[in-house]
């Protein structure tokens, strides 16, 4: 049969068309992003749904290095801050979309007493001169390479990533093993599924520690960002950020996020909590207390439309709004991150848990699963 010119050109292109848009049952690409100074290998997953939202995400401390998120008029762009290179993951991040852990948030002194006995962890931060452990300590999840198998269904495409924490890495107790799962769906969500197990008595709080800005990273700060909380309660802190073990009402006070504000809106209010965070840093009690799949927050950017809102089965949430960018991280557009220029919105149980007994409980007891979900949904708004 003679094939003529028009169908070779014809056919070239559906081909080129289909390679260059895979569909969310195909698995994502992978390739290496380099290497640890200890040599080990670091692999970059590339994830894309039907939409043609895409997101990338590498085995080194599970990082989310790109996500794109289309606005009302259809264009894309990419709403987490990071780097271009993983070198500069490695020599200075403030957890740009890292998988922080075993302890995301603080535990006060570094110190807790399980079972009897004592801990002592590693003090990385010290707000208010007052030291605490910090997101694991001094190596944490973000710092560790993990495995990782991609994996996809229709409508998905995702990543599995495992990590077991030895007994006595940064001070814990047990050997913690998590997996977590990475997904991609055509329903505009990046979701996570946490599975941990210990073969001993250990607090874990394993949390995802995105920045976003709905604008694009790079282009400014989140100020003008509307957000709202489905919490009416959150636990206030000291001025070492510590939680002091009381759940305060939000009414009447600059965390009331019941309904829309903008971010920027009493961000500089004079008020004693938000002088101890340099604005707000602080974990929310989320009305759903009971472990069911709810949505938590809701945030919108009026000048591209981009909307985004958080599902979690988590008791609490932690809103950062990006107080300690001070532009020394450059981007990858090559634009330094400045004051505010992102927002975090972390799913968790409460910082310092492991002293405060009153708090739902952290700890992972042997023989039992823990297991967690939260999505991040993207859409459009008017």
């Amino acid at each position: 049969m003679k094939t003529s010119l028009r169908n070779v050109i014809v056919l070239a292109a559906l081909a080129a068309s289909i390679a260059g848009s895979a569909t969310a049952g195909d698995k994502p690409e992978c390739k290496m992003f380099g290497k640890t100074a200890d040599g080990k290998e670091v692999m970059l997953f590339t994830l894309k749904n039907a939409n043609g939202m895409t997101m990338e995400i590498m085995s080194y401390g599970c990082i989310v290095t790109k996500l794109t998120a289309p606005d009302r008029d259809g264009k894309f762009a990419d709403v987490v801050l990071g780097y271009n290179t993983l070198e500069e993951y490695i020599k200075a991040t403030p957890y740009f979309g890292a998988i922080v852990g075993r302890y995301g948030n603080r535990i006060a002194h570094g110190k807790f007493t399980l079972d009897g006995k004592e801990y002592t962890l590693f003090c990385n931060n010290s707000p208010g001169d007052i030291p605490c452990a910090l997101h694991g300590g001094k190596v944490g999840f973000d710092k560790v390479v993990w495995d990782a198998e991609p994996v996809s269904k229709p409508g998905v495409q995702g990543v599995k990533m495992h990590y077991v924490s030895k007994d006595g890495e940064e001070g814990y107790p047990g050997n913690l093993d998590v997996t977590i799962t990475h997904s991609l769906t055509d329903k505009n969500e990046y979701r996570l599924d946490y599975e941990l197990k210990s073969d001993k008595a250990t607090p874990a709080n394993v949390t995802h520690h995105g920045y976003f800005n709905l604008k694009g990273e790079g282009n400014g700060d989140i100020l003008g960002h509307e957000l709202l909380i489905k919490a009416d309660k959150t636990t206030p802190v000291d001025k070492g950020l510590i939680p002091t073990g009381a759940l305060k009402p939000v009414k009447g006070t600059p965390f009331d996020f019941t309904t829309a504000h903008t971010i920027g809106e009493r961000v500089n209010a004079d008020d004693e909590q938000m002088k101890f965070g340099g604005g707000y840093d602080h974990n929310w009690v989320l009305n759903s207390q009971d472990g069911s799949l709810a949505s938590a927050v809701e945030v919108f950017e009026p000048t591209t439309g981009r909307a985004m809102e958080v599902l979690t089965t988590e008791p609490g949430v932690q809103f950062y709004c990006g107080n300690f960018l001070d532009g020394s991280n450059v981007g990858k557009t090559g634009k330094p991150y400045k004051f505010r220029n992102g927002l975090c919105l972390e799913t968790q149980h409460y910082p310092d848990s492991p002293n405060h007994p009153e708090f739902p409980s952290t700890i992972i007891q042997p023989g039992k699963t823990y297991k967690s979900t939260t999505i991040y949904r993207f859409s459009t708004r008017k």
